[in-house]
């Protein structure tokens, strides 16, 4: 499937659920060279972050601001997206590995982020997928995630 999709097929394709349900959109996805191959699959997703997130409550008090570790559970959301573009594909996708997981800029309520991952290798039934957090066009996070794909 090329294009976009909402949150009923984002749900169709992931177990999560809210409050761990960490993407809204999906804006674009493009397949890699090889189709039926992980590697060189592109997806761009929106998450919007509102002040109504139940982690702002104590992240922090006065001068919230999401935590880096949902930042990266939302790039790795993103990635999984990009591993089962169609609601026929049946995996589940568990972290690995986290490499290398950068915060430029904190993330607050009313921002709009724009996540870019993309599968990088593939070898056995482990992915590799480097994302990028962008808000306002602004790099904010990026990480580079490994996970395992599990075939249903």
């Amino acid at each position: 499937m090329d294009g976009s999709f909402d949150i009923n097929d984002i749900q169709e394709r992931l177990p999560h659920r809210f409050p761990f349900l960490l993407i809204d959109r999906v804006l674009s996805f493009a397949h890699g060279p090889d189709p039926l191959k992980y590697v060189g699959r592109k997806v761009v997703v929106r998450k919007n972050v509102t002040i109504n997130e139940p982690y702002f409550v104590g992240h922090f008090p006065g001068n919230p601001v999401m935590p880096g570790v949902l930042l990266v559970e939302s790039m790795a959301q993103a990635g999984a997206i990009a591993c089962a573009p169609n609601k026929a594909d049946k995996i589940e996708v568990l972290f690995a590995k986290i490499v290398e997981a950068k915060f430029k800029c904190p993330v607050i309520p009313g921002d709009v982020l724009e996540i870019h991952a993309e599968v990088k290798a593939e070898k056995s039934s482990i992915v590799t997928v480097f994302c990028q957090a962008f808000c306002d066009r602004v790099l904010v996070a990026q990480v580079q995630v490994m996970a395992k794909i599990i075939k249903k």
